[in-house]
């Protein structure tokens, strides 16, 4: 998961407080989450949730996929992994 961080002032901070303390979002992270999926919306750049989920998990995919070519994650096969876990 990526991270960023955002620094806000003025109206943008007093919006974020007043969503928080108004308990509409528990967390300031999820006050902007939530902006962020609805500027997607607003500005449609996923027609729907599939099209966005789909996305995501080839995102996943290719960061496996560099992680596996890397070195970092091993890959086993079916018949070594019944056999670690006595699957029959």
């Amino acid at each position: 998961m990526g991270e960023t961080l955002v620094r806000m002032e003025g109206a943008q901070e007093l919006i974020v407080d007043k969503l928080t303390k108004n308990g509409l979002y528990k967390t300031r992270s999820e006050v902007i989450r939530a902006g962020v999926l609805e500027l997607a919306e607003k500005h449609k750049l996923f027609k729907n949730a599939k099209e966005l989920e789909d996305e995501l998990a080839v995102k996943k995919m290719q960061k496996i996929s560099e992680e596996i070519s890397k070195g970092k994650l091993k890959t086993q096969s079916w018949q070594e992994v019944k056999k670690k876990y006595n699957f029959k």
